[in-house]
């Protein structure tokens, strides 16, 4: 915003007191009301008018407080925004950010706590990221602002209070790239967004039962670089993916194909996903509390797949008991 004056921000509650989940605070205090602009609950029309003048040569970031919100509005992200580079031979762009929460949370069920990365990944066209880190959210989110055609991001909603160092300045996180957060040789753990925490506990589990985890955050999710993937699998000769998303169709099948298909003959074992079962998002705890994997189921795998028992973990991570609500290292108002 401070940068660029074409950088603009929309989105319903942007300038709301609690700012969507705390992003937004103070915006408009010190950009005005023209260039931080609520809306009315008309996504679709939002869309085209967002299209519209990034095509005219602004750069609009959308602001949705769920994923779940856009899908009124896929004539306009996917017939529309996707194809406007293509369908003009290259010479034409359309400067789209749009930003949307996904994960759960207190009940929320089926239709306030999806996760949709795969079908936005499946469109030529639009780019895909999932930040994990707060330096990777300021710098996924820096590059998205400044590329010449749509990204699609994709914010958990339990990572908005995580603590992190964030470089000043222009710090940009190049999309496409993956990035090794834990190095290790005896198995690779693969995570997005919220997933890779869950990742991340679960190898600081294995180091009881003497099993060094890799993990990869993955960060973007399209285009899918997976050369790192790869060189990780040649290494370790096991593969987990973890998605916050389903099974079927998903980011972790995705994977583990690119896997098979180039890294087959390196595999010990076969590879696993630790996904969402393939059923709509429970509302009640009682459901939500099987719904949800964690990090001790994905430390079950690793065992099972290095043939060690892991009878002896245990996982205080979920104090509250309900995989619903946030343990208490996630702090904030939602």
């Amino acid at each position: 915003l401070a940068s660029d004056p074409n950088v603009y921000l929309i989105g319903l509650g942007t300038p709301d007191p609690k700012g969507v989940f705390g992003t937004t605070i103070g915006l408009v205090d010190e950009y005005g009301a023209e260039r931080i602009l609520d809306m009315p609950v008309s996504e679709n029309a939002l869309s085209g008018v967002v299209l519209g003048s990034a095509i005219d040569g602004m750069r609009p970031i959308l602001t949705h407080q769920r994923v779940d919100f856009s899908l009124v509005s896929f004539e306009q992200i996917i017939n529309q925004a996707a194809k406007w580079h293509y369908m003009y031979g290259g010479k034409a762009t359309a400067p789209l950010v749009i930003r949307m929460i996904v994960g759960r949370g207190w009940g929320q069920g089926p239709q306030h706590s999806q996760s949709l990365q795969s079908i936005f990944a499946h469109i030529p066209g639009l780019k895909v990221v999932m930040p994990t880190t707060p330096a990777d959210a300021k710098g996924l989110l820096l590059s998205a602002i400044f590329d010449d055609n749509p990204v699609i991001i994709l914010e958990h909603r339990w990572l908005y209070n995580i603590e992190g160092p964030v470089p000043e300045g222009d710090h940009r996180t190049p999309i496409g790239v993956p990035r090794v957060v834990r190095p290790g040789k005896d198995i690779t753990i693969v995570g997005a967004s919220y997933m890779t925490i869950e990742a991340l506990r679960a190898a600081e589990m294995l180091v009881d039962l003497d099993i060094d985890a890799e993990v990869i955050d993955l960060r973007t999710i399209n285009p899918l670089d997976h050369k790192s993937i790869i060189d990780s699998v040649r290494k370790t000769s096991h593969l987990i993916v973890t998605d916050t998303s389903w099974r079927n169709c998903g980011v972790a099948g995705e994977i583990v194909a690119r896997v098979a298909e180039e890294a087959f003959g390196y595999l010990k074992s076969a590879p696993r996903r630790v996904t969402l079962p393939d059923a709509p998002v429970p509302t009640s705890h009682a459901l939500t509390d099987t719904f949800y994997p964690r990090a001790i189921d994905i430390a079950h795998i690793a065992g099972d797949m290095m043939g060690i028992s892991t009878s002896g973990l245990s996982d205080n991570s979920a104090e509250s008991g309900m995989l619903d609500v946030p343990d208490n290292s996630f702090r904030g108002p939602f």
